[in-house]
């Protein structure tokens, strides 16, 4: 009964908030018990006031309890909405915004609970800081109400200086008043520079969030719940997961750092049963390659349209299957009854056609091969970035995208065994991992493998990416020459291997030759000069 009259409030008080933060797409909030992570077993749980899970918030009634008396029932519920509201509408605004603000952290605390903690502290202070700046709101009311721990009064001391509000309190021990002012100079509400303010942010505040970490560990591990809600992977979709990842990987453009905030959140990835390739689909408990998630996530920023050539089939398409549409996949086979209008990867439909009776030619793309390097002189793509593997990432998607499989051969000394071999699959991750296998021996190929991939198919698009130092380079050369297959290649670096390479088949008319003088100029070649070469708009083959 309790319950039903506190979500009456809610639903009367819901149209008015909604105005004040200028109409958030967020369901109406909820009554219900939330999740306190230091909760012992005590069925009064009213440490936590506020859950957000995928953009619902949950209010705790126990929280409403505690607080009875102390301020006005629709007071302390629209104090909790607002901070809520905040975090959606400002601070972290998203996924990726979240990761960095963590990094951040991490580099100056050190470890995950403690750059996690300092993470909280601050988004809590641009949330509540921004609304009270900006809205009319109970905040201040209910921060001078609130229990506080060591921290809590310094942040609490920290907003009556910003605020200009009187909470009536005071730093208790020596030299939090200093830490106070040292808080006070970061601008808070500059976007632009949270990174830097986080760093001086988690600096001013370490000695304090040591200290309570050693209390709680005296008290056997046992501290004290944030009253506003824990900041965790619950408050986001596996869309918004999936797109924060994506945007992170195209932002710190690092391998190192990506598997290192990856493998942070790993545990709590997996419970959620996020898959590799995103969103559901692996189970709970799955493991995750962080090396593998990079590149997929960091190749889904760039999409190369592909040239499509006649190919004979039996019959013609027709919609038959759904299956979720992905950034470059062709929107003409988006069905839009089935995707409310929408053109959001985890939730926009894509048919997938099936061939009918009869015969005839139409257009569509052949299979793919990619022969990669991973010799001694190529960059391991587990260490540091890759662009021959995301050049070759970025083809993978060209051919998937549009329906057609792929294979791989991965090849260092591949006559003593250093090569993988995978057969022409659609599963993009199992492409993944076998691009990222990395040999780091010499530079041999072994046609006796390559053979197999190409006999009996349809005339399969070949795209190879090397320095072109390979031992059996003339054998190569040989294999080229008497296929008709489109071939793609691409070589780093000038030497007299590439020289030799380019004049052997500078007059063959199905082979396109791009070079870079450097590494780093991969992408310029991969996603910029092949990019002409696939689409139809500027030349064929």
């Amino acid at each position: 009964m309790e319950e039903k009259r506190l979500q009456a409030l809610i639903e009367e008080i819901w149209p008015r908030l909604k105005r004040k933060h200028l109409y958030p797409e967020i369901p109406i909030p909820k009554i219900g018990k939330v999740h306190d992570p230091l909760d012992d077993g005590n069925e009064k749980n009213d440490g936590v006031g506020l859950e957000m899970k995928d953009k619902q918030m949950t209010i705790n009634p126990a929280f409403l309890s505690a607080l009875n008396g102390k301020m006005a029932e629709e007071a302390l519920i629209e104090a909790l909405l607002d901070h809520g509201i905040t975090h959606y509408t400002f601070c972290p605004w998203d996924f990726q915004t979240h990761l960095t603000l963590y990094a951040e952290a991490k580099k100056v605390m050190g470890d995950k609970e403690s750059a996690k903690q300092a993470a909280n502290y601050f988004i809590d202070v641009i949330a509540d800081t921004h609304c009270v700046k900006k809205r009319a709101t109970e905040i201040p009311e209910l921060h001078r109400n609130l229990k506080k721990g060591t921290v809590e009064e310094v942040i609490a001391c920290l907003y009556q200086r910003i605020w200009g509000i009187d909470l009536g309190i005071s730093p208790s021990k020596k030299g939090d008043d200093e830490v106070v002012r040292r808080l006070a100079r970061i601008p808070y509400l500059d976007r632009s520079r949270w990174p830097e303010s986080i760093r001086k942010f988690a600096r001013s505040l370490k000695p304090l969030l040591i200290l309570e970490q050693n209390e709680k560990e005296a008290r056997g591990g046992k501290g004290e719940s944030n009253p506003q809600g824990e900041h965790d992977l619950d408050h986001y979709s596996y869309e918004e997961i999936d797109q924060g990842l994506r945007d992170y990987a195209q932002k710190t453009m690092g391998i190192s750092e990506f598997k290192e905030v990856v493998e942070d959140f790993s545990a709590e990835l997996k419970e959620m049963g996020y898959g590799i390739e995103g969103g559901m689909g692996r189970g709970r408990g799955a493991p995750i390659d962080a090396d593998v998630l990079f590149y997929m996530k960091l190749a889904e920023n760039y999409s190369i349209p592909l040239r499509k050539i006649p190919l004979e089939e039996a019959g013609t398409l027709h919609p038959h299957s759904h299956s979720p549409w992905e950034v470059g996949s062709p929107f003409q086979d988006i069905d839009i009854w089935t995707s409310f209008g929408k053109i959001m990867p985890g939730i926009t439909q894509i048919w997938k056609k099936k061939e009918g009776k009869g015969r005839g030619k139409i257009e569509g793309a052949p299979d793919c091969l990619i022969i990669i390097d991973s010799s001694g002189s190529m960059i391991n793509p587990r260490k540091n970035l890759s662009y021959a593997v995301l050049g070759a990432a970025c083809v993978t998607n060209a051919y998937l995208r549009n329906g057609s499989k792929v294979a791989v051969y991965n090849f260092s000394d591949a006559p003593m065994g250093g090569r993988d071999v995978l057969d022409y699959t659609a599963n993009r991750e199992e492409v993944y991992r076998a691009l990222c296998k990395y040999f780091g021996g010499g530079t041999a190929l072994d046609l006796e493998d390559i053979m197999p991939m190409i006999k009996g198919k349809k005339e399969p698009d070949l795209f190879i990416i090397t320095d072109m130092k390979i031992t059996n380079l003339e054998t190569l050369i040989g294999f080229f020459g008497k296929i008709h297959n489109r071939i793609t290649a691409v070589h780093i670096g000038e030497n007299p291997y590439a020289a030799r390479f380019e004049k052997a088949v500078e007059k063959r008319k199905n082979i396109n030759i791009f070079t870079v003088k450097k590494k780093e100029d991969i992408p310029h070649i991969v996603l910029g000069s092949i990019r002409e070469y696939f689409n139809p708009i500027h030349r064929g083959c």
